[in-house]
């Protein structure tokens, strides 16, 4: 075995193990892989191209400085097992990360442990189970979750075997305080609520919301993933939320998309202190060390092999450093301001919005529910719109709005990136009256044109050389 090993001989291995033809892997030289990879970085559309609205989880503009920074040869070699004596500038940062995200919350306490988002609203939901257990109160086993919620709330909540109310919201998509009243009891645990929601408006009475909670023995849960709306201005920790989830990628400016790199943080209320995920980092004098399992024993446990996603969380870190808490508080306004001046445009140009009597927070629900043109839908509008260089904005969400864009122009855009959105919006309703099939055929300047999403279920997308 020691001379397969070093590859002399395979006459060790079993046969079994042994090809009988060639891998069948492309062969390239250096050169034509670098020609190939810019070719396809040249067919993307994202925030560096053009206009990226993908809403609820956006794709904003991250400082080409946070990602130089965060690959320092002092950080990419350093060993995730180093000994605390050898990381102590990574640690400075991912503590000092920590404090950012309790000043930004308000609240006294934030772990960095989650891998990314997902994994937040799984450590929100265990700390409440913590709580609750460490309090023999066994008989909540019920999490509400409002029908504004994030769409995937629901999934934590089985998962640390609570079952789940959906709790209908007000005619003006937060929830009504009344109709609270009536969900609320002995067995409620929590409710997962999303503030600014998921149709794009601020509830104003969450200390209400709260108070009702706390009454009834639960607790508040709060997704803080369109926080960039109200970084700066307003603290979930004074509206009475007990754990606030934040997936990164927004005003902290971590990347997001394609199913990662994520990095995520909690932040919690004095009475979930004890269960925040490890490990976090601490300062002792002029030192930092791990706090791990060992020296947290109440903690709901490691949810990733070392310390999170180490890279992006370094990224998210100059970012927010780079922004400070009056560039915080100003990126939040810009986001607020471009939904805003966007919905105002599109209501001018004729097209229908959700909740138009409520302001906007950072995003916006247009109502396609009734094409102009016969057939045309919005899947329609929205490969349409891939020919006009704008990235897909999410579809057919929130569910409370049927045939709806959920937009999401973010701070960095300029008015003259949303003007041209607004400009092919209406061409492409012009198109949709005048000539349907254009617009059902889209896109057409694409690598790729319109798929057959059923048929994509059984594709072979398995690489093949040519000679077969």
């Amino acid at each position: 075995m020691r001379a397969a090993l070093s590859g002399e001989d395979l006459s060790d291995l079993p046969v079994r193990f042994l090809r009988k033809s060639s891998a069948g892997l492309p062969e390239v030289t250096e050169l034509q892989a670098v020609k190939h990879y810019t070719r396809l970085s040249r067919r993307n559309l994202s925030s560096d191209t053009g206009l990226n609205s993908l809403a609820s989880c956006t794709f904003n503009y991250h400082p080409g400085a946070a990602l130089a920074l965060a690959s320092l040869p002092e950080f990419l070699v350093r060993h995730p097992e180093a000994p605390e004596g050898h990381s102590q500038g990574f640690m400075a940062c991912v503590y000092d990360l920590q404090e950012l995200i309790k000043a930004v919350t308000g609240m006294p306490g934030a772990s960095l442990a989650p891998a990314a988002g997902a994994q937040c609203e799984f450590a929100g939901i265990a700390m409440i189970k913590a709580y609750h257990d460490a309090r023999n109160d066994a008989d909540r086993t019920e999490i509400l979750i409002p029908e504004t919620a994030q769409a995937a709330a629901a999934v934590p909540a089985e998962m640390c075997g609570y079952s789940v109310r959906k709790l209908p919201v007000g005619s003006e998509g937060s929830v009504d305080v009344a109709i609270l009243e009536n969900f609320l009891g002995s067995r409620t645990a929590g409710l997962m609520l999303t503030n600014p929601s998921t149709v794009a408006v601020f509830a104003c009475n969450t200390e209400a919301i709260a108070g009702l909670v706390h009454e009834a023995g639960g607790l508040l849960n709060c997704t803080g993933d369109n926080l960039s709306a109200i970084a700066g201005k307003n603290r979930p920790d004074d509206m009475g939320i007990d754990v606030i989830t934040l997936d990164l990628h927004k005003c902290f400016c971590a990347p997001r998309g394609g199913g990662g790199p994520g990095a995520g943080a909690v932040a919690v209320s004095e009475r979930l202190l004890p269960y925040l995920p490890a490990p976090m980092v601490d300062r002792e004098g002029d030192a930092y060390t791990w706090l791990d399992e060992q020296r947290r024993p109440e903690s709901v446990g490691r949810f990733s092999a070392f310390a999170g996603n180490a890279g992006i969380l370094l990224r998210a870190y100059i970012a927010a450093l780079m922004l400070g808490r009056k560039g915080m508080r100003r990126a939040a306004e810009y986001s607020t301001m471009n939904a805003s001046y966007l919905r105002r445009q599109l209501l001018k140009s004729g097209f229908d919005a959700a909740y138009p009597e409520r302001g906007v927070a950072h995003e916006v629900i247009l109502n396609l529910c009734c094409p102009t043109g016969e057939g045309v839908a919005t899947r329609d509008y929205a490969k349409r719109l891939l020919d006009y260089g704008v990235h897909v904005p999410t579809t057919l969400l929130p569910p409370q709005a049927t045939e709806c864009l959920l937009l999401e122009p973010t701070g960095a855009e300029s008015k003259e990136m949303l003007d041209s959105f607004v400009a092919a919006m209406r061409a492409i309703r012009d198109e949709a009256e005048t000539d349907p099939d254009t617009v059902r055929g889209a896109p057409y300047t694409m690598p790729v044109g319109r798929l057959d999403e059923g048929a994509l279920v059984d594709a072979d997308l398995t690489w093949k050389p040519t000679n077969g």
